[in-house]
């Protein structure tokens, strides 16, 4: 019975300690999260450098003036900046221009993707002959050996008519079957 008492008290003891370990964590955990302070409006900036990192920004060159992005819409409109004037990420690439790059960038990812599938495909198809190719081989080579069976027979029965008639000679001598006439 000794022994049961202390692994009963060793459990116990375990189980105290992970339920401080877990409160503490909880406690620890309530006090890091605080509220964020409030983010600065993006008409506060007052040049392109400090405008354009942050997401939210636009900067209008004709206007030189920072305001929100008009997230209701995917491009901004023309009452807002118009494309070529107005500058996000960064300064010295307009809106114009970023759009344009990346669509050639998205289209080269789809086209690059779609090339890489059906090369996989095809070579997946090409890589060995399927049941159909190899059925029309073997046909291919039996109909070869059954004509060269048939060859084979027409030349002995050939052979056969020729020396019959004594038209198979000398063979060393081509002009054999002429000394005979």
């Amino acid at each position: 019975m000794p022994s049961f008492s202390a692994e009963r008290q060793t459990r116990t003891t375990s189980v105290f300690f992970a339920a401080v370990v877990l409160c503490v964590s909880f406690v620890s955990l309530a006090e890091c999260q605080t509220t964020p302070p409030p983010a600065t409006p993006c008409s506060a900036y007052k040049n392109c450098d400090t405008c354009v990192p942050h997401a939210k920004c636009l900067w209008c060159l004709t206007t030189n003036n920072c305001t929100d992005y008009p997230v209701s819409w995917l491009l901004p409109p023309a009452s807002v900046c118009h494309l070529s004037q107005a500058r996000w990420g960064v300064c010295w690439l307009n809106f114009e221009a970023l759009i344009i790059a990346l669509g050639v960038l998205g289209g080269t990812i789809l086209i690059s993707i779609t090339i890489c599938c059906c090369c996989c495909c095809c070579k997946k198809r090409q890589s060995g002959p399927d049941r159909d190719e190899e059925r029309f081989a073997r046909r291919r080579e039996e109909i070869k050996q059954r004509a060269e069976e048939r060859k084979v027979e027409r030349k002995a029965r050939h052979d056969e008519i020729r020396k019959k008639y004594g038209l198979i000679g000398d063979s060393d001598h081509p002009y054999s079957k002429f000394e005979n006439e």
